[in-house]
Parts: C-alpha cells; sequence; structure tokens
C-alpha cells in the first residue's frame, strides 16, 4: 500500500483560498479581483481581503440571521427580497458601506409564508458586533466595517496571501 505524501506548501496554500472560496460562495475571477482590491488597500491585504468579502451584500444577509447560509442569502438577495437604504438590490456581491440599512423588502403589503417562516425566531445566530439587528422591523444596519477579530472564518489569510504572491 503507498504511502501518502505530505501536501506540498504551494497545495497547502491553495486548499486555504479554495476553503474562503466556497465559504463565500465567489467563483474564481471574483476572488482574484477581491484579492486585488484588497492589495491595492493600505493595511494587511489579508485583513482587507476578509472585509471585502464580509461587506458582501448576502453575506450581510446570512449575518443578520434572514437567511439560513450564505448561498440561501444569495439566492434571495438575486430575487430582489432586500432593500438597502430604501433602494431595491438583487446584486449579491452588492458592498454595504457604514450606515446603510438593509431591510426586507415589502410585496403587496404581506410577507409570503416563507419570509414569515424564514424570519420567525431571529436571531438564530449571534450578530457580529460590526452590525446591528432590528428584528421587530426585519431590518439590520452596518455600523462599522468588520474587524478580522470579529470573525471568526477558521481561514488562515496569510496562506492566501502567500498563494498570490508567487
Amino acid at each position: 500500500m503507498p504511502r501518502r505524501r505530505r501536501p506540498s506548501e504551494w497545495a497547502l496554500q491553495l486548499r486555504e483560498k479554495q476553503k474562503a472560496r466556497f465559504t463565500y460562495g465567489v467563483l474564481e475571477g471574483q476572488f482574484r479581483k477581491y484579492f486585488e482590491a484588497a492589495r491595492e488597500k493600505p493595511g494587511v491585504t489579508g485583513d482587507e481581503l476578509l472585509v471585502l468579502l464580509e461587506r458582501r451584500l448576502d453575506n450581510v444577509v446570512y449575518r443578520l440571521s434572514f437567511a439560513d447560509s450564505r448561498k440561501q442569502g444569495r439566492q434571495l438577495v438575486g430575487h430582489g427580497h432586500f432593500m438597502v437604504n430604501s433602494r431595491r438590490v438583487n446584486i449579491p456581491s452588492f458592498q454595504v458601506k457604514d450606515g446603510d440599512v438593509v431591510t426586507w423588502r415589502k410585496s403587496n403589503g404581506s410577507r409570503p409564508d416563507f419570509i414569515k417562516k424564514l424570519t420567525q425566531d431571529i436571531p438564530k445566530r449571534p450578530v457580529p458586533n460590526w452590525l446591528s439587528l432590528d428584528a421587530g422591523n426585519l431590518s439590520g444596519e452596518v455600523l462599522r466595517g468588520p474587524d478580522v477579530v470579529d470573525v471568526d472564518s477558521g481561514i488562515d489569510l496569510r496562506q492566501i496571501v502567500e498563494f498570490y504572491s508567487k
């Protein structure tokens, strides 16, 4: 029986990058653009990359417990169920800014049954410090940008930066 070799450094870096991509549901080209944008910003590149990923609207919807997963958040945003600052947004990669208010869009004055079911026991998870949730009005506000210490992603950002630095 052949013995398994220890994965190379490149393989470990690739695995971390793929873990981040799959966690946030981002395709390769878009992830690379996020990395390049993070590289341009002042500060630690890995931290800036995580901030860009966390500020995506589909992720914010997930973090506010409006969706059970990021994939579901992406679908709900794509179908136009959310408004940001009273404007309908249907782009999951929309970058929220400090002070933005995310609310469910009212459709014909009543909420469909699936929305009632999704929102009946909010919050299902703890809401991060950088967001505030108003469960009564089904809205949330972005208080500030996420800090790396606020996000428990389990992703080694240093490995991702080293992967793209080659």
